[in-house]
């Protein structure tokens, strides 16, 4: 999606942000992004992790469960 934009299309972009947001609020916004971003990543490891953790214990039991029945 993003790589028909090219380095033309981006410059726009930035243009269009300053024009409307100005120059005191980009670094903000580009901030809240940033931390936004950030805290999505940090949500989607742990939620993986969990998936992950889930998933080796259940594995697991299913093997204890077959020693016991041999």
């Amino acid at each position: 999606m993003l790589s028909n934009i090219g380095i033309p299309g981006l410059v726009l972009i930035l243009v269009i942000a300053l024009v409307i947001f100005g120059p005191k609020k980009l670094p903000e916004i580009g901030r809240a992004m940033g931390q936004t971003l950030k805290e999505f990543k940090k949500s989607t490891k742990e939620l993986t992790n969990e998936f992950e953790d889930d998933d080796k214990k259940s594995t697991n039991e299913a093997k204890t469960e077959e020693k016991k029945d041999v």
